[in-house]
């Protein structure tokens, strides 16, 4: 039988890696993926050098590399491994806020080893290489992890690394084991800072190719393009942004709308930043441009509810709430906010059809549940109220949730059931003061004066203010 069960897991496992590459080793993987690292070398119209900086083949005759590698630049050339060099012929696309572009360059076929980008975002804690080609440093390779993927509010994610980026790195594929691209490695200086990190590889898919622009057009059009300007203080900011400095994030937010005020993108951190910080009029300024700018933007919408929430300003909370939810009926969390600002209008219908809005997007949002419970409670819809908790019981079986199961039950006159609850409540926290009060309630219902006094006794040396308020109870 053992030996039957031995070939059978075998099998599995045989099945199993048939379908899943297997992970290289360091050095071999290295050895594989140099070949598609290049160093990248700019200069001015008078052919000075201006900056250095790393891509990688994404086609047999297309390069990703940062933005700011090339920026300013009349003539870009490329140095392949072998050491040979080829001109760049001009840029295909451009992401200014993911600080991407990519270039086309002409060069043998055989000479060209495109990597595989991967579209999925990397685990937090995967092993990571990250291969550099600056000047110098011929291959430069460094490894590490992922340490987190942060999602960056009104852009996307941002992935920090472990591995060190040396400069001239900028734009150097980051590889995961397998060697696929998970991310671009990113190195920039804000105001003397160092700022390391990877944009994701998915930004790359989504570049769309144009026609070829030649590094003198560009560069011209960026001098009279203050949008250009703005994406290059914008991506510093979100450099800053992934590390949660929201008050040095939003410096580079300000100047970005300052240079260019009709960077809806610019007004949006500025605001996400302003509110993180609590400085709330200021997050609504900066973020009702944002929504003139773009008035179909969902998220500008969102801030503008935080904002006024925050500011007791209730009215204009449920306005931008529900304009954002109409932009966007997938997202949970704008209909639970929506709820919660109806609630301080004391709109309680309405409140509870958002959290049921919310709890249809997302079935264990048990905030949304816990509220709707709670509004039911207040209507005195005590069964659709214990309905809401018997169903948040899945997902937040704690003291607060069975106590507010007792209470419900205790109201509809089901002491036992009461009892069952409100003793679960005292088990996962015997300091939940209100809930022994709510016990002891649920006994004297029951006609159980002793253990309703045994509740009392706890109370009372616990020296709990509810312990006056049962005593009145039990002898009334």
């Amino acid at each position: 039988m053992k030996f039957v069960q031995a070939i059978f897991l075998f099998l599995i496992f045989s099945v199993c890696a048939a379908h899943v590459p297997a992970q290289e080793y360091l050095p071999e993987l290295v050895k594989r993926i140099k070949p598609s690292a290049v160093a990248i070398e700019t200069f001015d119209a008078r052919g000075n050098t201006l900056s250095r900086g790393s891509g990688f083949f994404v086609g047999t005759n297309r390069i990703i590399t940062n933005r700011h590698v090339i920026e300013k630049s009349s003539r870009v050339e490329i140095h392949l491994m072998d050491g040979r060099k080829f001109p760049a012929k001009g840029v295909l696309a451009i992401d200014g806020e993911g600080d991407l572009a990519i270039l086309q360059v002409d060069v043998p076929p055989q000479s060209a080893f495109p990597l595989q980008i991967m579209r999925t975002v990397p685990q937090e804690g995967e092993s990571i290489v990250v291969i550099g080609n600056p000047f110098g440093l011929e291959g430069s390779v460094s490894n590490g992890i992922v340490s987190a993927v942060r999602e960056i509010s009104g852009y996307g994610k941002i992935i920090q690394i472990t591995a060190p980026i040396s400069p001239g790195s900028s734009g150097s594929p980051v590889v995961n084991m397998l060697g696929q691209v998970i991310g671009v490695a990113t190195l920039q200086a804000a105001e003397g800072q160092s700022l390391n990190f990877a944009v994701p590889s998915e930004r790359i898919s989504q570049l769309k190719i144009g026609e070829l622009q030649t590094f003198s057009s560009l560069n011209a059009a960026t001098q009279q393009n203050k949008r250009s300007v703005a994406q290059t203080l914008y991506s510093q900011g979100l450099g800053i942004l992934s590390r949660d400095d929201f008050a040095k994030a939003v410096t580079f937010f300000e100047k970005a709308a300052e240079i260019d005020p009709n960077y809806a993108e610019a007004w949006y951190q500025a605001g996400f930043c302003f509110g993180m910080l609590g400085k709330h009029n200021e997050a609504l300024k900066a973020s009702k441009q944002a929504a003139r700018l773009r008035p179909n933007w969902a998220e500008t919408h969102v801030n503008i509810g935080a904002s006024s929430y925050a500011l007791g300003q209730y009215k204009d909370a449920v306005e931008a709430y529900r304009t954002a939810a109409k932009l966007d009926e997938s997202n949970p969390e704008t209909q639970y906010a929506l709820g919660l600002s109806l609630g301080k209008l004391n709109r309680t219908d309405e409140e509870i059809l958002a959290y049921k809005r919310a709890v249809a997007i997302k079935p264990d949002h048990a905030a949304a549940i816990e509220k709707m419970g709670a509004a039911y409670f207040k209507q005195k819809r005590y069964p659709e109220a214990i309905q809401a908790f018997e169903q948040l019981k899945t997902y937040k079986p704690d003291s607060k949730t069975y106590n507010y199961l007792g209470e419900s039950y205790l109201e509809i006159g089901k002491a036992e059931e009461s009892i069952e609850a409100l003793n679960n409540a005292v088990n996962y926290n015997p300091d939940f003061d209100k809930a022994r009060f709510n016990l002891g309630r649920a006994y004297l219902k029951q006609g159980d004066k002793d253990s309703a006094s045994v509740q009392y006794e706890i109370l009372k040396n616990s020296k709990s203010d509810w312990a006056d308020r049962l005593y009145v109870l039990i002898n009334p």
